[in-house]
């Protein structure tokens, strides 16, 4: 540090005055708004005595290691991701070979996690091993070749109890152990690393990494399905380069062992895409409504920057109908399967990432399409992109950069969808549609053809009253029994409303006046279940045609409040089944009319089928 101090002569500067001093409350400010100082001030004998004291010095920063070591440990945004970095290490050594198998052991009463990286690649020398365990300090910095550049992936195996590094190459043999490296950190120190190194006469190489306790020992992530799917979308063994040109990876193998398998899988190099179909005239013959979901086409494109000629990029997507993406893609939800982990509008559309490894999802990009970009099965490359430290962002690449790629994009995909490909397309997804509601019209008319002639009729004072299909039906029933018999119920209907709330408003009968009516609701099934999608609280009564609760079963509403069915035989001649829903702590009790019971035994209306005279 150094230190430099001048003596200043300021005797020759009038002092500055404190705020509120007499010579400041004595000044005069004239018509014109500015200020008459009065006399001069003569400088004190003090002030020409003072002299300016300063000194220059240099802070050199500092890094508090251990903060920055936990901080990449930890910033990971996905356990998977020591998968996503394994990969990549593998590759920039060489490897054509890669293995990564979890399995547990069992220690201190607890089964820990153990997962296991090797690859037959060139291994690592002193300088690479030293690198390997350092932060901010990778083997690959200035080689545009190599994915690793930062010096931070490995650091995601520190999120563990022990890492054990055995590398061979040229001869020469480490063996690394770091033990409790995320304890370590935490009480504030770096973790050591011990180090054995020795001498073999061997041609072989490559490196074997076994990382104890991962992630908390938290291993429901590592099954066998979960890692194959991050593998194939988010690791550079799922590369689409090949697409590209670029064949250099193309032999590479990978044996991935979860968790939950017995084991190792062998894994092929390279991203799934299916086989195109976009024949339009033979989908519609082959699938008929459903000929959509099973489009296919590849669009590819590479191009530069406009304003920056020097990066290029590399743009590849799939457009693929729904019933194509759950034909390969087995983890994606669907009706009826209990394997789904994500939807598609979670996981299509368009990928932006570096090194040919996905790192972000771009599908603002093109929000002009609405839901539209659920169609695309799409990535887009770009060797320029400014990563995170733990790789999960794009967001360290220029503002212009991401902006003219922007561009480029939406230039592409407004292409796809405004060209006669994406036209015919729509034309499929129209004639799909019209012939899937033709379709449905037909089913629908022999079914209602059908189920017309299955339904019973009665007779009641010269009108032919029909068992109701649905809940409309019941309605429809409902005001044929009040035109002819306005007494036939205990409430009278002014307002009927099935598009929100309860269906029925009603006044209590048909002879008072409505001001002088009490008015509540009454609400309509065509079969009453234990569950009410309404409230009691504000339910006075219930019409169904049928229902099969039993005396003593509970039924319960939208707030989870409970009642209970209770079931009353007719005491006298002429008196009716009585059917209530009850709570012991209300005094309140919700009638129900159950018209099948209540029409037979109160008016003698009975059902009959009908005969071949009244059938359709």
């Amino acid at each position: 540090m150094s230190h430099v101090v001048n003596s200043i002569d300021i005797s020759h500067v009038s002092p500055r005055l404190p705020l509120g001093s007499s010579a400041v409350a004595d000044t005069h400010r004239r018509p014109d708004h500015s200020i008459d100082d009065g006399p001069p001030v003569q400088p004190t004998p003090m002030a020409t005595a003072i002299s300016v004291m300063t000194q220059q010095f240099t802070l050199a920063p500092k890094v508090n290691p251990t903060r920055e070591f936990l901080e990449i440990t930890t910033d990971f945004a996905h356990p998977l991701d020591i998968v996503r970095e394994a990969i990549s290490n593998a590759f920039d050594s060489g490897g054509t070979a890669i293995w990564f198998l979890c399995s547990t052991q069992r220690e201190l009463g607890e089964h820990q996690t153990v997962i296991e990286i090797r690859d037959n690649g060139q291994g690592m020398d002193h300088d690479q091993l030293a690198a390997f365990f350092d932060l901010g300090n990778s083997s690959s910095a200035n080689d545009p070749t190599k994915i690793g550049e930062k010096g931070h992936g490995t650091k995601i195996y520190f999120n563990s109890s022990r890492i054990e590094v055995t590398t061979v190459s040229a001869g020469r043999t480490f063996v690394a152990i770091m033990d409790e490296p995320l304890k370590a950190l935490h009480r504030g120190n770096v973790p050591n690393v011990v180090v054995t190194e020795s001498f073999t006469p061997t041609t072989e190489s490559g490196t074997c990494i076994r990382i104890y306790g991962y992630n908390g020992n938290r291993r429901d992530r590592f099954t066998q399905d979960l890692l194959r799917d991050y593998i194939q979308w988010f690791t550079k063994f799922g590369s689409v380069e090949a697409y590209f040109g670029i064949t250099q990876h193309l032999g590479a193998k990978l044996y991935l062992k979860g968790l939950d398998v017995p084991h190792a899988e062998e894994i092929a190099f390279g991203h799934y895409f299916p086989a195109e179909y976009y024949d339009i005239d033979r989908l519609f013959a082959e699938h008929g409504v459903e000929a959509p979901a099973h489009y296919c086409r590849e669009f590819k494109f590479e191009g530069q920057l406009k304003r920056f000629p020097e990066i290029s990029y590399q743009f590849l997507a799939y457009v693929e109908g729904h019933k194509v993406k759950l034909s390969y893609n087995g983890l994606l939800r669907r009706q009826g399967w209990t394997r789904g982990i994500y939807t598609v509008q979670e996981r299509y559309g368009f990928w932006l990432g570096k090194d040919f490894i996905p790192v972000q999802n771009v599908n603002e990009w093109v929000g002009h399409l609405g839901t539209g970009y659920q169609k695309f099965h799409g990535f887009i490359n770009c060797s320029a992109l400014g990563l995170t430290a733990n790789r999960g962002s794009v967001n360290n690449t220029p503002i212009e950069i991401l902006d003219e790629l922007k561009a480029e994009i939406q230039a592409h995909v407004n292409g796809i969808v405004n060209g006669d490909e994406w036209r015919a397309l729509e034309r499929l997804e129209s004639n799909a549609r019209g012939h899937a509601s033709s379709e449905r019209e037909r089913r629908d008319f022999k079914d209602r053809k059908q189920r017309f002639n299955r339904s019973e009729l009665a007779t009641f004072q010269g009108l032919e009253l029909v068992e109701p299909l649905c809940e409309a039906g019941v309605f429809g029933l409902l005001i044929q029994l009040m035109a002819i018999k306005p007494d036939a119920f205990p409430f009278c209907i002014l307002d009927y409303n099935t598009h929100e709330g309860y269906d029925l408003l009603v006044k209590g009968d048909a002879t008072t006046s409505i001001n002088q009516s009490e008015v509540f609701y009454v609400e309509l099934k065509w079969q009453l279940l234990r569950e009410l999608n309404h409230s009691f609280q504000n339910l006075t009564a219930l019409v169904c045609w049928d229902t099969r609760i039993k005396n003593g079963a509970m039924v319960v509403d939208i707030n989870n409040e409970e009642r209970q069915m209770r079931i009353v035989a007719p005491q006298r001649l002429g008196e009716h089944t009585a059917y209530f829903l009850d709570h012991p702590r209300s005094g309140k009790k919700i009638e129900v009319f159950v018209l099948k019971h209540y029409l037979r035994e109160k008016f003698g209306i009975a059902f009959n089928s009908r005969n071949a005279g009244q059938t359709v």
